[in-house]
């Protein structure tokens, strides 16, 4: 074992030789510490350092070690936690100006949990404000990079994890993720993540989409290296039922439907193929896979941003106190709460305009009224049941997992979220559900393979294009969605997926910064 290299290993790999006394925890918080204070500067990830808290928690492992006393399945692990993450002592400012000198009193119940395991954490990482979009900058802590190139971005809302975890400087952290917030940067930096079915992980987080919103419930998820270490980080934080051992599930059991387009915006040429190779690797593995298209994606999005919107954003106008905003937030303000009838007319001019995407989305934030919220829910209770049906009535037979885009683009470039939103309903559509669902990355985007997209005046068509262009090189991902309580069975397949993707020349090795 080379000591000089702790960070290069996976988290459960690295508390066994801690367990063993083949390592220090002190050892591997050190040369955690340093990775990070080398490829922060780049990046700016890490926005919360607790460097010497840390290396005491380190100590404290160590000594309970050499006594004999039982450890933890993470106990010695450098782990990062996201900034709107509760961790006392430590500000969670949700990218809140009025909140930079805040420090919470207590843990959250899941940062406790990794604590009771032996978890040291070293940091917070970056968010975007109020967690509202897919790019991890806001006006208190600025702006993070994504390693595998620094004019794009790593993702949001929980980007910041992203990006350290994929530069090597820990081995896993803790996301929160209400529409995609813990996959989109696990896709954009080439890490592994999930967010668990709704109930499970519960994020009690108070300053983003209103936590009284309650029809789609925010969830804590973890991002790491390699499919086992996210399993191994969800049943640390587990709240609800046991979801068993990925290892026993029989993939040759298995029913998957996979799709490369959602029905709502193109996928780029190296997403769609990363899904078709994925689906190959599982039927190599004796899976069945079938082409499958999501029920009614257009609803989905229409009735998702209607229940997180339907306060007409007043959540994030007391939230912001009056300072300073955010691009991508001033614009979400400045349509959501708006009359029906003014932005039904504001759609049509634009659809007249040629502005497509824009024009459909315009309706989804017009300002609700209670009975309003409730007749939404009640329309998300009747989606959930169709998807089931569904996936129950696909051909074949029913189906047990669902593989697909995580997003329909690679990695942003800065500033294009404003413009882009999710860019489709890949990720929300599983929040909309409450299913579980995990990324694996896979690839990276082939020289002669950036964009096939055809000219369009529409706004978000050509700032998609643009993103699409010079994105050689940028780690390509795919998304592995199950029914609710049952993340083993995707786990299962992510590691399938995985051990696959691990053969390629492409595959999304850590970047080199």
């Amino acid at each position: 074992m080379n000591r000089n290299d702790l960070t290069s290993l996976a988290a459960r790999h690295l508390a066994q030789l801690i367990a063993r006394g083949e390592a220090s925890a002190l050892e591997a918080t050190e040369q955690t510490i340093a990775h990070i204070e080398a490829v922060n500067p780049k990046l700016n990830a890490v926005v919360v350092k607790r460097f010497d808290q840390a290396r005491a928690d380190a100590r404290s492992v160590d000594t309970k070690r050499s006594r004999g006393e039982s450890l933890g399945p993470l106990a010695g692990v450098p782990v990062t936690i996201k900034e709107c993450i509760d961790v006392a002592g430590l500000p969670s400012t949700f990218g809140l100006a009025w909140r930079k000198d805040h420090c919470a009193a207590t843990d959250s119940v899941h940062v406790t949990l990794l604590k009771a395991a032996g978890a040291v954490i070293v940091g917070k990482t970056n968010v975007a404000q109020l967690l509202a979009y897919l790019e991890s900058d806001n006006p208190v802590y600025g702006r993070t990079n994504n390693p595998w190139n620094r004019e794009r971005v790593c993702g949001g809302s929980s980007g910041g994890e992203g990006a350290i975890i994929a530069a090597g400087a820990a081995p896993l952290g803790l996301g929160t993720d209400i529409g995609g917030s813990v996959r989109c940067p696990a896709a954009f930096c080439g890490t592994a993540s999930m967010k668990p079915t709704a109930g499970r992980c519960d994020d009690p987080g108070e300053y983003s989409f209103h936590v009284g919103q309650r029809a789609i419930v925010s969830q804590v998820g973890v991002l790491a290296r390699n499919v086992d270490d996210v399993a191994l980080g969800l049943a640390v934080i587990n709240g609800g039922p046991d979801f068993g051992d990925w290892r026993n599930v029989d993939i040759a059991s298995l029913r998957v439907g996979y799709y490369v387009e959602d029905g709502t915006f193109g996928s780029a040429p190296a997403v769609r193929r990363s899904v078709r190779e994925a689906a190959q690797a599982l039927n190599h593995a004796g899976a069945q896979t079938v082409e499958w298209q999501p029920y009614d994606t257009t609803r989905a999005l229409r009735v998702a941003s209607g229940l997180l919107v339907g306060d007409g954003l007043r959540s994030f106008r007391e939230a912001l106190r009056g300072g300073p905003t955010h691009p991508t937030v001033t614009k979400m303000m400045s349509i959501a709460g708006k009359p029906r009838v003014l932005l039904n007319v504001g759609a049509r001019l634009l659809d007249a305009l040629g502005q497509k995407a824009l024009a459909q989305a315009l309706p989804y934030f017009a300002h609700a009224d209670v009975y309003d919220y409730w007749q939404l829910v009640v329309e998300q209770m009747d989606y959930r049941a169709r998807f089931t049906e569904a996936m129950d009535r696909a051909d074949g037979g029913p189906l047990d997992l669902i593989l697909g885009p995580v997003c329909a683009l690679p990695a942003f470039r800065h500033g294009s979220t404003r413009d882009l939103g999710l860019a489709g309903v890949n990720c929300i559509l599983y929040n909309l559900l409450g299913y579980p669902a995990g990324v694996v990355p896979w690839s990276r985007v082939g020289q002669e393979e950036e964009s096939d997209r055809p000219f369009s005046r529409d706004i978000m068509e050509k700032v998609a294009k643009k993103c699409e262009e010079g994105s050689a090189g940028l780690p390509t991902a795919v998304q592995v969605a199950a029914r609710p309580w049952r993340e083993r069975v995707a786990l299962a397949a992510m590691h399938v997926i995985e051990e696959a993707a691990r053969k390629r020349s492409d595959y999304p090795q850590a970047p080199a910064l």
